[in-house]
């Protein structure tokens, strides 16, 4: 491994963040309980080991993630951390609640939460599909930034259709997607068309929920309250969120050749979750991957995701073929 973080631009930004950056939906709210020392302490491990952008949303225990950033913030106010929080989810969801009065009143809500004058970066929330297309929408977000209550605005997004669309916003800075090796659409669409927009591509769900770090098994159970186990049919959001819409016992199969893959082509050392999103890392459309980490002993290892060698063609390759085999058919049409 390398010793440095990578760091690439932030799309259309102005600013740099580490390839491997922090999801903090888990800090909040739907992993399971995760006390605030313990949420701390992963903001404050990352931030030791590289890292310098972090992601939330105002929805993530309305507003908790966003609150104990801020108290990182204040705290740390030299450590060069990037926020991108996201707004939408608080309300129902249809397309006329995406105005800017709402968008003002989100926006600070969050600026309290975190602490802060202006957010670095604000995202809508995977809202209504029609919402992406939709030029004053757009015309919104622009007066949030002439205002100063935002430095620059992105999207969240459940599909392709959806990030193509935002894509062609000219100030559309960023497009957050969910990308791994189990959902490969979006490095097929969404990708190039990213890179030649200079729009940055941030990636969750790296790890298809935990299904690509090998570690689970048909006798694996989650707490009640963690999505895992409440959203599998899809019934509280997207099912795309949860295994990354992946049928468990198949993500299962998937996920131990996977792990067959990454004993062969890795680096010697390389666990199948740091394979995993460093693969993604590596992928040159993208700014920053953002997996969770729910203690200190994960945001390590995600970290040193940043710093994993070129895993090569052979791997890229394998990577394809269990894609292919196990759920192209499945997955490819649906996001």
């Amino acid at each position: 491994m390398d010793t440095v973080m990578q760091h690439r631009p932030l799309g259309r930004t102005g600013r740099t963040v580490s390839v491997v950056g922090l999801g903090t939906w888990q800090l909040g709210a739907d992993w399971g309980d995760v006390t605030e020392s313990d949420a701390r302490a992963v903001l404050e491990a990352s931030a030791e080991e590289g890292v310098t952008f972090f992601d939330t949303a105002d929805v993530y225990g309305d507003g908790r993630s966003e609150t104990v950033i801020g108290g990182f913030l204040a705290d740390y106010p030299d450590a060069g951390i990037t926020v991108a929080t996201k707004m939408g989810r608080r309300v129902d969801q249809v397309p006329e609640n995406y105005v800017l009065d709402n968008f003002r009143a989100w926006t600070e809500r969050s600026r309290r939460n975190l602490g802060v004058d202006t957010l670095d970066l604000v995202q809508l929330h995977c809202p209504p599909t029609s919402v992406y297309t939709d030029d004053e929408l757009y015309d919104a977000l622009d007066t949030l930034v002439a205002e100063g209550a935002v430095a620059s605005y992105g999207v969240s997004v459940e599909k392709v259709e959806e990030a193509l669309a935002a894509i062609a916003h000219p100030h559309v800075a960023t497009v957050q997607i969910i990308a791994n090796a189990f959902r490969l659409k979006p490095l097929e669409e969404v990708f190039p068309a990213a890179r030649d927009a200079g729009v940055g591509i941030i990636v969750r769900v790296p790890l298809a929920s935990g299904l690509l770090s090998g570690k689970y098994d048909a006798g694996t159970r989650f707490a009640d309250d963690d999505h895992r186990s409440f959203n599998r049919d899809g019934s509280a959001f997207d099912v795309g969120e949860t295994f990354s819409g992946v049928d468990y016992d198949t993500g299962l199969v998937a996920a131990q050749e996977f792990g067959r893959l990454v004993e062969a082509e890795a680096p010697a050392g390389t666990s199948s979750a740091q394979a995993a999103i460093a693969w993604l890392c590596q992928q040159e459309a993208v700014s920053s991957v953002i997996p969770g980490a729910r203690n200190v002993e994960q945001a390590r290892s995600n970290a040193a995701a940043g710093r994993v060698a070129p895993l090569g063609a052979a791997f890229d390759a394998g990577v394809h073929r269990i894609y292919d085999e196990h759920l192209r058919a499945a997955i490819h049409p649906r996001w």
